[in-house]
């Protein structure tokens, strides 16, 4: 469905939307289990999606749409997001998210994919990609470098402190409210606007605490791996993860920055169509 189509759908129908792309929870070991959702399918590569701090697996609906007649399209709620189970550490890092997405490429029975990371997920895929045997493309969308490399102790301070307390002022729905629209540019839809506050609203004060010691502890310039093929983007009027500091993270990994036009940070729910074409380019090389 287009985005146009989109904006003619009430509020209310949001989480019947949201049933076009159902989720269902996958066993991992441990008593843990992972929310996953996915559509499509075919012999190729699958695409495994990961959202970043404010989302969800929903998120990806439309993008998965666009690429289902071509591929298997995975997207998780990560750890503590949906009906995932936490990690059950209060401060974890990427190499513990990554583990729990490698229990489930295991218990999914996925040998090999092209991982994508938006946001705070590239400091999760960064990380899974170091197993170099099963990713055979990572994709860093709009990627969140993190606070945690050395030099940066007064921003992870202020950033900590900021998001903590943005949490206790507001709660999750009040943040929903008032953080969602600088996740979209000027351009956005009104249905992706309200797709991008509906998932934000469902996050889990738990998982979101853990999600936030992982931006301010992680580094992704020190967990890009070498191995892995690399592609970066960034929407072109992101104010969250602007194109400076993701053409940083792209000249790290010694690749050019790919510009997502009229695209605010959330670039997948705003431009599903020119998300998922980047991920079909990606994934036809990945295929050679």
């Amino acid at each position: 469905m287009s985005t146009d189509a989109f904006a003619e759908l009430p509020a209310d129908a949001l989480e019947r939307l949201s049933l076009r792309f159902p989720a269902r929870a996958v066993a991992v070991g441990g008593g843990a289990q992972v929310s996953v959702r996915e559509c499509g399918e075919g012999a190729g590569l699958p695409l495994v999606c990961l959202h970043g701090i404010g989302s969800g697996s929903a998120s990806w609906l439309e993008a998965a749409q666009v690429l289902a007649p071509r591929t298997r399209l995975i997207a998780w709620d990560a750890p503590g997001y949906g009906d995932s189970t936490p990690l059950p550490m209060d401060a974890p890092r990427g190499a513990d998210y990554a583990q729990r997405l490698h229990e489930l490429l295991d218990a999914l029975g996925i040998a090999r994919c092209v991982l994508v990371g938006h946001s705070l997920g590239a400091l999760m895929a960064a990380p899974a990609a170091q197993r170099s045997e099963r990713i055979a493309a990572l994709v860093l969308i709009s990627p969140a470098q993190g606070y945690g490399a050395p030099g940066r102790e007064a921003d992870r301070a202020r950033v900590h402190a900021e998001r903590l307390a943005s949490l206790q002022e507001l709660g999750i729905a009040g943040m929903a409210a008032k953080r969602s629209g600088r996740l979209v540019s000027e351009h956005a839809s009104p249905l992706a606007r309200q797709w991008v506050r509906w998932n934000m609203a469902r996050l889990h004060e738990r998982g979101y605490r853990q999600a936030i010691e992982l931006l301010c502890g992680g580094d992704l310039l020190a967990d890009l791996p070498a191995a892995v093929p690399t592609t970066v983007a960034c929407g072109a009027l992101d104010v969250v993860t602007p194109p400076a500091g993701c053409a940083e993270v792209a000249r790290r990994c010694g690749v050019p920055l790919e510009s997502i036009a009229d695209a605010g940070h959330a670039s997948y729910v705003e431009r599903p169509q020119a998300v998922a074409a980047l991920l079909g380019r990606v994934l036809e090389h990945a295929a050679r």
